[in-house]
């Protein structure tokens, strides 16, 4: 799908279903209406180039498996969030952002390169034991939604608990 064929009525319609879901899973979409619009309409051009919804701030190549991680929502959306207050492309914030209390500004890419990509959970740059993991889990203490992490998400993404619910899992 090109540039051309993404009609103004699409963009509208994924942009409120894509705010819904956010806001529904204690996320939210950047504020500035026009930006996230242009966003969507990234990501809908990406659909139409790949089949599926690469992040259209990232270089995808075009193979599904390598592009798991840019994926939208991609795998550093919420580390990125809580660190920096927007992900990478900023189509999400924080509701620090929302509320006017922080900016969105550029922010490092945290994808690795190529060569460490995709791997099973588990293998670090070596292979490790198959009961080690390269990040800690997380547990909702409410729901037990489990998460592999740095930090525990600032919103349980199931039953909108704070950070302050999640426990260390292993």
């Amino acid at each position: 799908m090109s540039a051309g064929e993404i009609t103004k009525a699409r963009v509208d319609t994924i942009h409120e279903r894509l705010k819904k879901e956010a806001e529904s899973s204690g996320y939210h979409l950047n504020p500035d209406v026009d930006f996230t619009k242009d966003l969507v309409k990234g990501l809908l051009i990406n659909e139409g180039r790949y089949g599926y919804w690469a992040c259209p701030c990232r270089l995808a190549s075009g193979n599904r498996q390598d592009d798991l991680d840019i994926i939208c929502p991609c795998y550093y959306r919420d580390a990125d969030v809580t660190e920096y207050g927007s992900c990478y492309c900023a189509l999400y914030v924080s509701g620090e952002v929302v509320r006017g209390e922080k900016a969105v500004h550029a922010i490092p890419e945290r994808r690795p390169p190529p060569a460490k990509r995709n791997r099973p959970i588990g293998q670090a740059s070596a292979p490790s034991g198959p009961s080690t993991l390269s990040r800690p889990v997380w547990r909702c203490r409410v729901c037990g939604y489990l998460c592999a992490r740095d930090q525990p998400p600032d919103v349980c993404p199931i039953c909108k608990a704070t950070k302050d619910r999640f426990e260390r899992f292993m």
